[in-house]
């Protein structure tokens, strides 16, 4: 096979290491465009028609449109993000379209409540499945598992929700 990119033949385990960089660099995107708020490029992360469930933090599950809209609402009421994409563990196969991960995430959230600072971390892992599109790899369904939270800004319960039994459908 030769990989019009590099214009060499590329082996199968080659090939594996460029998809996974590629898939390594779209989790990492994904936290970069939030933290930056820049809700436009959350297309160069999902598919068109993906179907994101951010129900364990409290979000909603739905499209990427819908999602995208929800996410522009909810966290601007931090003045600074922080996403933190850790332990990437990717199945992939060579030569292969599709792909999934979990990558355990630790996201810091930097608020003010009644006047004083708020710091409100949460930690916990997205589940994703993705397709090798002709834009690169695209996240196509996400479930976020919010495994934990400290110091919740009020209003919300001492632990997360849970993952309800229809968000990886």
């Amino acid at each position: 096979m030769v990989d019009e990119s590099y214009g060499r033949a590329v082996t199968d385990a080659h090939r594996l290491l460029l998809d996974r960089l590629d898939i390594d660099d779209l989790l990492v995107r994904y936290a970069t465009v939030i933290d930056e708020r820049r809700w436009g490029d959350l297309d160069s992360v999902f598919t068109a028609d993906a179907v994101l469930d951010y129900r364990s933090a409290g979000g909603i599950r739905g499209s990427l449109a819908e999602v995208r809209d929800w996410l522009s609402s909810v966290l601007p009421i931090f003045a600074w993000t922080q996403h933190l994409i850790l332990n990437r563990v990717v199945d992939l196969v060579p030569g292969a379209d599709t792909a999934s991960a979990r990558s355990a995430f630790h996201n810091p959230n930097g608020a003010e409540v009644d006047g004083k600072p708020w710091l409100f971390v949460v930690g916990g892992a997205y589940h994703d499945r993705m397709v090798h599109t002709d834009k690169g790899w695209r996240i196509c369904h996400r479930v976020e598992e919010t495994i934990w939270w400290d110091n919740p800004l009020p209003g919300l319960p001492p632990t997360p929700f849970s993952v309800p039994d229809d968000a990886f459908t």
